[in-house]
């Protein structure tokens, strides 16, 4: 399954590496499919592929970390 999200990282967690994080941490596949990054704030189109438990899991993650994360319209893929 693949989904796509938006990200709004805030200013404090604009520098960690959490999508290496997810990558590494669930059996998800990241795909930046656009990105701005600032000091200030980080938005991110992101696309997720794995098993819809595992995405679920990796969103708690970012969710945690206080990045906000919403769908993209049609974000299931076939």
């Amino acid at each position: 399954m693949k989904k796509r999200v938006y990200l709004t990282y805030p200013k404090e967690q604009v520098k960690e590496p959490l999508l290496y994080q997810v990558g590494k941490n669930f059996a998800v596949v990241t795909n930046i499919r656009q990105a701005s990054v600032s000091d200030k704030l980080g938005l991110v189109a992101l696309e997720l592929d794995g098993e819809p438990e595992e995405i679920e899991k990796a969103i708690q993650f970012l969710v945690e970390k206080g990045v906000k994360v919403e769908p993209i319209e049609l974000d299931i893929i076939e």
